[in-house]
Formats: C-alpha cells, sequence, structure tokens
C-alpha cells in the first residue's frame, strides 16, 4: 500500500467512524446481552442433561489414570509426544507461554490495515496450521488410549506379568522403556541384567524402602510380576522378544 492509497483509507475510515455508533453504550450492550444468554444456554443444558461426574475420587488408589479436560486434550498429547523427561518443561511451560505471548503481541507488531484472509497469506496460513495443529492433537489425545502403557515389546507368555506391572501403578515410581516416572524408584528397564530372578522376587515379596510389598497379589499374579520385571533386559529383551 503506497501512501495515496494509505491517506485515502484513512479519510474513508474517519468518514464511516463518524457515521458509526459509539462503543458505549452499543457494543457494549449487545456483548453483555450475547455474554448473558451464553451463560443461560449453559446454566439450562446443566440442568437438562446433567453432567457426568465420574467415580467417586480415591486418594488411596495406584490404579487412577488422570485426563485433562477435553480443551486441554492438545496440551495433554504434545507431553505424551515429547517423551524425555527433559524436555518436559517445553511441553508443559515452554509451548504455551511462547503461543500466549504471540498471541497477546500480536495487534503490536501486526500494524496492517489489510484484514482480507486471501490477501494475508502469511498470516492465515499460520491460523489454519494452528488450528489443524490444535484439532488433530486433541483429536489424538482424546482418543489415546490411557498413559499407563509400556512400550517394549512383550513375548505372549510375559503379558500376565506386563498387565500386572500396570494395574498395581508400578510406572509412578519406576521407567520402564520410555514410559513411567523417573523416581523415586530405580529405572527398571534392565533390571533383568542387573539382577537375578530371586533377587527381584525377594524385592517384591519385601518391599524395600518406600517400594509397597506384592507379597497380597494371588499366587499366579505374584509368579507372572516376577517373571516380567526379570525378563526386562533393555535392548537385549527387545531383540529376543523381536525372535
Amino acid at each position: 500500500m503506497n501512501r495515496a492509497e494509505k491517506e485515502a483509507y484513512l479519510r474513508e475510515y474517519e468518514v464511516l467512524k463518524k457515521k458509526g455508533k459509539p462503543f458505549f453504550p452499543y457494543a457494549v450492550a449487545k456483548d453483555s446481552a450475547m455474554a448473558l444468554i451464553v451463560v443461560l444456554v449453559i446454566v439450562l443444558m446443566s440442568l437438562i442433561l446433567g453432567t457426568e461426574q465420574g467415580p467417586k475420587a480415591d486418594p488411596t488408589t495406584t490404579t487412577f489414570v488422570p485426563r485433562p479436560d477435553w480443551y486441554f486434550f492438545f496440551l495433554f498429547e504434545l507431553l505424551r509426544i515429547i517423551k524425555p523427561y527433559q524436555l518436559v518443561p517445553i511441553a508443559t511451560i515452554g509451548v504455551p507461554t511462547i503461543c500466549m505471548v504471540l498471541l497477546i503481541s500480536l495487534p503490536f507488531f501486526d500494524r496492517g490495515p489489510e484484514r482480507r484472509p486471501e490477501r494475508r497469506p502469511v498470516a492465515s496460513s499460520a491460523g489454519c496450521l494452528t488450528i489443524i495443529a490444535m484439532a488433530f492433537l486433541t483429536y489424538v489425545g482424546a482418543s489415546a488410549g490411557p498413559p499407563t502403557e509400556i512400550d517394549l515389546a512383550t513375548k505372549p507368555e510375559l503379558e500376565a506379568g506386563k498387565n500386572v506391572v500396570l494395574s498395581s501403578g508400578c510406572l509412578g515410581c519406576h521407567v520402564i522403556g520410555d514410559n513411567g516416572n523417573h523416581g523415586p524408584g530405580p529405572e527398571l528397564t534392565e533390571i533383568g541384567v542387573r539382577r537375578s530372578a530371586a533377587a527381584i522376587e525377594r524385592s517384591l515379596r519385601v518391599g524395600p524402602d518406600l517400594m509397597p510389598s506384592y507379597s497380597n497379589l494371588d499366587a499366579d499374579q505374584f509368579d507372572d510380576l516376577v517373571a516380567y520385571v526379570s525378563s526386562l533386559r533393555g535392548e537385549d529383551e527387545e531383540a529376543t522378544n523381536g525372535e
């Protein structure tokens, strides 16, 4: 836009501005009325349709699978994608903060008078890509399985023990492969190399330090648990399972 076009635009803008109505009280009244309608619709939907409360919270359980509200599913999926724990702050703090700062600062560095989307390819493309990315991550996050999973390949005869590990909340304190939490317990990815099956069985039965005892499990479940944990050998175990 050259200088003559800019001056013509400003003159036209001043003429239209004088013909228009002030923001207060006209625009404020319209926005307030619309906000009231939205609130009333939400209240009526809550009274008529109700909301799913879910089961009563149990702070003592170790099998609870936390899930965020639907509008945070895209951040939830982003956190699942970024698996190395050193990069977790980037997914939880860095990316949302940067996006919010860019959104807030948008009016300050985008000062062009043009507002038609087809004449602003960069801004339009960035907006569309952002919406598509958020929609895709929201869908994947909503349809994803429980985050308490183990990605390591497992022999069919060890699946029962793997299920015992998942249902017992072991990943809340240990890491197996790329899954679980780094502490307070040690990493178990190669525990079968470092310790014998007898030592692992003794630890699971006694429960050293903060670790609970798993002697209250059924005999079959306990044996399956010992067999699976003893089979964890990292890359060697993956290669063996892939044969």
